[in-house]
């Protein structure tokens, strides 16, 4: 969603990186100041950043619409899984397809306090902002290893002991891998969840970058290019399996958005001031579109599911 939550004077001190989505790793390089526009001690060129008071008022009412969005599409998909459970096949198995939603029922719970964080200023302590981060990235690594999986093999076709343990395993993995999302920097004091960053170049901090980038962009690219060539993995995307790949779609851009943030802190692009607005801009609506994923994702399973039995039944959607 953006870079700034309503914060006390004086918090922005320096110009390290900061986490002003609660639970993502978005950078801000703009100082607080009394009045309503914010500047940056950057190379003594002081830079008004106008994504500020536009990401205060549309973040909150944004976060609360896609909520109730996801709890509705949620619990319409829930349902449709209990009352037809047989009618659930591979690609969209009902092993797999359940899974999904607990991911995105598990999202969409967080952000509820992200939006009175942003909107009400509500603080979290340290070990809660932690907890967040690490539920945060759980679910979604973990939905996009689901997605993978289901789209290279026959794993979720029945729910058997095979399924169960890969199942426990994948969750076990995703889990493990987003632990460095919560190491990675502490909370800054009297903030929602508003995070100093560690040194660009500190261990922690490239894991943990190095994981968001292999499964939010390399692997959805792996995964479009093993489609492109392998007859039988295109063969799932007319079966309904592309559809899933929806939650990858929506989150290739925060991470192309991630290695543009670390070219930019390493310098490695010009760092000016007009760059650094139009980055936050960028990678504010390139989180807005990944949270969108809560509330789109049950919906277009539960359109691939209506297509197979309208295809099966009346011939197709």
């Amino acid at each position: 969603m953006g870079n700034c939550v309503p914060v006390t004077p004086g918090i922005l001190e320096t110009r390290d990186s900061l986490d002003l989505a609660e639970i993502m790793d978005f950078s801000s390089f703009y100082d607080d100041s009394d009045s309503n526009d914010t500047f940056v001690d950057y190379d003594a060129a002081p830079c008004h950043n106008h994504f500020c008071p536009l990401f205060q008022r549309v973040a909150p009412p944004f976060l609360a619409a896609t909520c109730a969005a996801a709890a509705l599409g949620t619990g319409a998909l829930l349902v449709a899984l209990a009352k037809r459970p047989q009618a659930w096949r591979w690609p969209q198995s009902r092993a797999l397809v359940a899974q999904l939603a607990l991911g995105t029922a598990l999202f969409a719970a967080l952000l509820p306090a992200l939006a009175a964080g942003i909107g009400w200023g509500w603080h979290l302590g340290t070990g809660p902002c932690r907890l967040t981060y690490l539920l945060w990235h759980w679910s979604l690594f973990a939905q996009a290893l689901l997605v993978a999986s289901g789209s290279c093999g026959t794993a979720w076709a029945r729910w058997d002991p095979r399924s169960r343990r890969l199942a426990v395993a994948l969750w076990a993995v995703a889990l493990l891998l987003a632990t460095p999302a919560a190491l990675v920097s502490g909370v800054a004091a009297g903030t929602s969840c508003v995070r100093r960053s560690v040194d660009i170049l500190a261990p922690v901090y490239l894991l943990h970058l190095t994981l968001c980038l292999c499964l939010l962009l390399l692997l959805p690219a792996g995964l479009l290019l093993a489609a492109l060539a392998v007859p039988r993995l295109r063969a799932n995307w007319t079966a309904g399996a592309g559809l899933s790949w929806l939650f990858l779609g929506l989150w290739v851009p925060y991470g192309a958005g991630l290695a543009g943030e670390f070219l930019l802190q390493a310098r490695l692009l010009e760092p000016t001031c007009g760059s650094f607005e139009r980055f936050d801009f960028a990678l504010g609506l390139s989180e807005g579109l990944g949270v969108l994923h809560c509330g789109l994702g049950p919906l277009a399973l539960l359109l691939a599911w209506r297509c197979r039995r309208g295809a099966g039944g009346a011939g197709g959607c």
